[in-house]
């Protein structure tokens, strides 16, 4: 699906994702859910923050494997594309750790230059075993939750 490169966009995004998850047998309150819809909030908040190009979409690809999930969120912004460094910015930054809990909560990602047109995908892939993720780092960030605000390790702010 498109979405407009905006705060609401990304928002309905991860909400559609988390839908069809369910919809899928993958419930609301379920890790496979709670840690892919994490995985979106995150992808898709770097595609309006980085990826924005004004009049442009971003668009979210959700598919299922017999044993993985993989969520591809693509815009058309090439000359930026994310690195991760490994290396988690100082607790004072207010952005900087979406990729760094991607990379701990999917089994694999990537970037790949987008197929027919300007721009570029991200995607994360989950695989369907309880081992592939720390439930510490979803339980924190409440990646489901309608009201809860994300609860940050000492000395982190939130942020992308």
């Amino acid at each position: 699906m498109a979405f407009t490169s905006s705060p609401r966009g990304a928002r309905l995004a991860r909400r559609l994702v988390s839908h069809r998850l369910d919809t899928w047998g993958h419930p609301y309150d379920g890790r496979a859910n709670d840690t892919l819809t994490l995985i979106t909030a995150e992808l898709t908040a770097n595609a309006v923050r980085h990826g924005h190009v004004n009049g442009r979409d971003f668009h979210v690809r959700l598919t299922e494997s017999t044993d993985s999930l993989r969520v591809e969120v693509t815009d058309t912004r090439t000359e930026r594309v994310p690195l991760l460094s490994g290396q988690e910015p100082p607790g004072d930054a207010e952005s900087g750790r979406g990729l760094l809990i991607v990379a701990g909560l999917a089994t694999r990602w990537e970037v790949a230059p987008r197929v027919g047109a300007p721009g570029k995908t991200v995607w994360a892939e989950l695989r369907l075993t309880r081992d592939t993720y720390d439930p510490a780092i979803v339980d924190r960030f409440h990646a489901n939750g309608r009201d809860a605000e994300p609860t940050w390790p000492s000395g982190v702010s939130g942020g992308h």
